[in-house]
Formats: structure tokens, C-alpha cells, sequence
């Protein structure tokens, strides 16, 4: 990895890290619903011109059927899902069970892919859920309420689950398709889902310029620019090197949660961290493991 692209990491980590703390900012004025779509649709104005720009707009249509199931799955139901968790627990540990995304992504992919993992993987998604289950059974409560962070944490382990979902989807039925097709399809598909429950549940009262701002920065920053840069990272470093990303998100989700709304950083988020990204570390093949378990595990897929 050049430095050029290990700046670039970073930067997208930082930008993707930010979308935890503007979840936060936005979420109790506009609301779930409303805060999901707005973020999809000023995504999908940021998208379609450049793809337009690259001549690739007809695209859409011939895959429409394919990327609506994906954008549901990728985007849709993800974001409404975050933004509800935002509701009631903190960027940083929100971020954290983001991370689980890999290891969904992983099991999903064994049972409905028949991408069955080598052994040393098999005991990356036990060391990864072991971690979640710890974080979960820390944090959750579901006292009866708006604010019950036990419903919050099952969000955000939906979401995770809902991304590994459509990864599976997008490598079965678009393979091929080129990615900022597939990016801009699905944040589209996604407007569409989301436009009618936005209008029914849109906030009764003017939400804040703070709120407006962050909304518009998770639209166009957090999920316009950060998709083409993830798109451009893979094609730069590989899939392998780019999922990588997964581990500094949650670093910098912390540190913004802890600078701009003073949150506080718990020993136990630190623990169960550690554990999950050691999970989804031996879960993806990002740690180094020894010769024999390599060779082994050379037929499968990487």
C-alpha cells in the first residue's frame, strides 16, 4: 500500500467515523425516518451526475430489478437502523458494532454462498460474536421507553447484518456491473424505499441549521464522497486491503463522539472492541496466521 493510498484510508475512515457523530446530531430533530432518507437522496444527487459524467446512466435501468433488492439491504434499512440507535447510544459504540459488519458479511456468505471458512476463520466469527455478545450484555437495557438502548444495540446488529446480506446479494446477482453503477443504484433504490415513510413521519417542527447541517454532511460527505473513494480504494489496493477500513472507523468515532459531544469512553467499549476487531481480523484473513493453516486454507477463497 503506497502512502498515498494509506493517507486516503485514513481520511475515509475519519469521514466515515464523522457519520456516527452527525447520526447523533441530526437524528432527534428530523427523527429516524426523515434523517435515513434525506441521507440517501442528497447522496443519490451527488451520484447520478457523475455517473451520467461517465456515461453509464442506462446502466441503472438494465439492473434496476437487482439494485433495489441491493439498496434496500446496503443502504435503506442500515441507515434507518443507525439513525434509530442514535436516538439513545453513543457514536462510539455504535461505530463498534458497526464493525461486526465483516463478520455477518462472513457467516452469510457460508450459508448462502457455500463459502465455507477455514478453521482458523471459524474461530475468528466465534471470537468476534463472543466480543458482541460481552458489549451487548453490558449495554443493553430494554426499560420501556424511547431511549432503551437494548433496542438500539439489536438496530445496529441489524444493520450489520443487513450490509452482510447485500454483499452476498451484490456478489451474486452484480458481479460485473461497474461500482459507482452499483453505488449510485442502490442509494437511489434506496430514496425510493424510503421517500413515502419520510413523508408520513417528517419532523413537525423546523429541525435546527445545526441539524440541516449535519444531515447534509452525512448525505454528501459521508456517503457521496465516501463511496467513491471506498470504490476507488478497491480498485487502487483490493477488496482485501480496503475492508481494512472497518478497524479505524470505530477509533475515529470515538475520538469525534468524545471532542464534539463529550461522550464518554468506557473500559468495557474498549475491551469488547478489541475483541470484535480481533475477531474480524482472523475472520477476513487480515491476520497473519502459520504456514500450516495458509496452506491449508489455500483453495478457499480470499
Amino acid at each position: 500500500m503506497k502512502p498515498r493510498d494509506l493517507l486516503e484510508l485514513l481520511l475515509l475512515a475519519s469521514i466515515w467515523g464523522s457519520s456516527f457523530l452527525f447520526m447523533r446530531i441530526g437524528a432527534g430533530e428530523f427523527g429516524p425516518v426523515a434523517l435515513a432518507a434525506l441521507r440517501v437522496a442528497g447522496a443519490s444527487l451527488l451520484l447520478v451526475p457523475l455517473l451520467a459524467l461517465y456515461g453509464q446512466l442506462h446502466l441503472l435501468r438494465r439492473h434496476a430489478a437487482h439494485l433495489a433488492v441491493a439498496g434496500l439491504f446496503s443502504s435503506g434499512l442500515p441507515f434507518l437502523c443507525f439513525s434509530y440507535a442514535a436516538l439513545s447510544i453513543t457514536a462510539g459504540l455504535s461505530s463498534i458494532f458497526n464493525a461486526t459488519t465483516p463478520l455477518f458479511g462472513a457467516l452469510v456468505a457460508w450459508v448462502w454462498l457455500k463459502d465455507r471458512p477455514t478453521p482458523w476463520r471459524m474461530v475468528g466469527l466465534a471470537i468476534g460474536f463472543a466480543g458482541v455478545l460481552g458489549l451487548a450484555w453490558d449495554k443493553a437495557s430494554f426499560k420501556a421507553g424511547a431511549t432503551s438502548t437494548g433496542w438500539a444495540v439489536l438496530a445496529c446488529l441489524a444493520a450489520t447484518f443487513c450490509y452482510g446480506l447485500s454483499a452476498s446479494y451484490v456478489k451474486r446477482h452484480l458481479t460485473g456491473v461497474p461500482s459507482l453503477v452499483v453505488a449510485t443504484g442502490t442509494q437511489v433504490a434506496a430514496a425510493l424505499f424510503l421517500a413515502v415513510p419520510a413523508a408520513i413521519w417528517w419532523p413537525a417542527e423546523t429541525p435546527s441549521a445545526r441539524s440541516w447541517g449535519a444531515t447534509l454532511a452525512l448525505a454528501l460527505l459521508c456517503t457521496g464522497v465516501a463511496y467513491i473513494m471506498f470504490f476507488r480504494l478497491i480498485a487502487r489496493i483490493g477488496p482485501a486491503n480496503a475492508i481494512s477500513v472497518t478497524f479505524l472507523v470505530p477509533a475515529f468515532a470515538v475520538l469525534w463522539g468524545w471532542v464534539f459531544l463529550a461522550e464518554r469512553v468506557t473500559l468495557a467499549m474498549l475491551l469488547g472492541s478489541a475483541v470484535i476487531l480481533l475477531g474480524t481480523a482472523l475472520a477476513t484473513g487480515l491476520l497473519p496466521r502459520p504456514r500450516q493453516a495458509k496452506a491449508v486454507a489455500a483453495p478457499a477463497r480470499q
